[in-house]
């Protein structure tokens, strides 16, 4: 028998009596349910602990150096001249007698309304965002988990909130992870993204068995579930959120229905384009117009509900980290992207060129990775590869790992919600600065996109 001198491995020598002992019964179909429901009060727990009184999440105050640092770009000096001025601007509160100013988001977006109506031309107190071109919908999505992609969909929603666009954030994904950040309610599938798609097949179905009438033939027949879908519009989904300025259709876990019911919807009418509904939906409700941006947080699976989401995009973001594993993984996910639309185009395109029609093409007006969770001195070397080998389809900037969003993640909140006095300053201003850094290369990413779309609505060269 080997002698257990305390530096053996510690997978030699167990006793199997002593790990009978610590097995436990075993598990059955009911125990999952214990499980659950174990998570489930875990989760409200945590969750609970960033709710006011009223058991809603709130969002925190921004005091004056937090604004004219991050989101006015102005002195401080001169900021609290423009109050003094303009007594009936928000003037903010002091949680002591001549302390420092806090302001709600809602009064700093007053507030910068104010500068970029009587403030300098020469500064962007607004973002740029063209008059008269839709929202532009973004796409955040990967196979692999753990790549920070909730995470990454929840911070740039964020920043664009803090920078002044009026932001709708989708989720697609059952497991409601993006909904628990914004703190959303979502009773059922109704609440969901599910009705907007039953609606663009019950319409379909409406159209077609108007033609099957007029050809003499049997209609197909609308069950309740479509009729109470075209009852909805996109509108009677959407929810505020804690955020001002940020609206959110929520996910839960009967969404994952829509997995089974949308392909027994495509067998019923072949001629159902799924992959147009939510695009049709979000346009025909105007829900393009009254946003800035659309964010959709994906399934880790290329299901009908991540095809509706990436054929809606108009920028893929695809967050992975700076390894072996996720960088093979992240190939393979946009060979699965290859094979999926390109068979979409080639199966609508047969029909297309006999009826002398306009092909389909899918097209994105930008595709980027992200490298997230990025530590530099140990994966250098690595994203380097990883930047030769796909250009300018990843992005130079490296999401890095901070204790912030560490120390976030357990208050159930992104940094953004996180109040700088809560960490060490130093920690604070670093953790931002990878989150800020990361939507900036978004937002000029962004700003040429829609730049582009200016100049060919006017029909100037590019």
């Amino acid at each position: 028998m080997a002698r257990d001198d305390g530096t053996s491995p510690p997978y030699f020598n167990i006793d199997p009596e002593a790990a009978l002992a610590e097995l436990g019964p075993p598990t059955t179909s009911e125990g999952f349910a214990r499980i659950a429901e174990a998570c489930t009060r875990g989760r409200d727990d945590l969750a609970s602990r960033g709710l006011n009184e009223e058991g809603k999440k709130s969002l925190r105050l921004f005091s004056t150096w937090e604004i004219t640092r991050y989101l006015i770009p102005v002195a401080q000096a001169h900021f609290r001249r423009v109050l003094k001025q303009n007594p009936d601007l928000p003037q903010g509160l002091s949680e002591t007698e001549g302390g420092a100013k806090w302001f709600t988001l809602d009064e700093v977006l007053k507030l910068r309304a104010h500068f970029a109506t009587e403030g300098s031309k020469a500064k962007e107190y607004r973002p740029y965002r063209p008059e008269g071109l839709p929202a532009k919908l973004v796409a955040v999505a990967n196979f692999k988990g753990g790549v920070g992609k909730t995470s990454t969909a929840a911070h740039l929603a964020m920043s664009a909130a803090l920078d002044g666009y009026k932001v709708l954030v989708i989720d697609l994904d059952s497991q409601g992870s993006m909904t628990s950040i914004f703190n959303g309610r979502v009773a059922d599938e109704w609440g969901t993204v599910f009705p907007l798609i039953a609606r663009h097949y019950a319409t379909h179905l409406r159209r077609e068995n108007q033609s099957r009438l007029d050809r003499g033939e049997a209609p197909l027949p609308l069950d309740d579930t479509l009729n109470e879908a075209l009852k909805l519009t996109a509108r009677d989904v959407i929810q505020p959120t804690h955020w001002p300025n940020i609206d959110l259709i929520g996910a839960q876990l009967n969404l994952y229905w829509a997995e089974f019911q949308i392909p027994v919807w495509r067998m019923q009418a072949r001629g159902w384009k799924l992959w147009d509904a939510l695009t049709d939906r979000l346009a025909e409700d105007g829900i393009l117009d009254a946003y800035d941006i659309v964010f959709l947080d994906t399934p880790p699976a290329l299901g009908y509900l991540t095809i509706n989401g990436l054929a809606a995009a108009d920028i893929l973001l695809v967050p992975l980290g700076a390894s072996f594993l996720e960088f093979d993984s992240t190939g393979r996910f946009f060979d699965m992207l290859h094979s999926t639309f390109a068979s979409i185009e080639e199966g609508e395109n047969m029909a297309a060129r006999a009826l002398g029609r306009e092909e389909l093409a899918f097209e994105w007006d930008a595709v980027r990775a992200v490298i997230t969770r990025y530590d530099g001195a140990q994966q250098a070397e690595l994203a380097a590869l990883m930047q030769a080998y796909l250009g300018r389809t990843l992005s130079p900037h490296r999401q890095d790992f901070t204790a912030l969003i560490g120390q976030a993640g357990e208050q159930v909140a992104g940094i953004y919600e996180a109040d700088y006095r809560d960490f060490n300053r130093e920690t604070y201003v670093r953790g931002r600065e990878t989150f800020d850094a990361t939507y900036a290369a978004f937002k000029r990413l962004l700003i040429g996109i829609w730049r582009r779309d200016a100049h060919r609505a006017a029909g100037g060269l590019l």
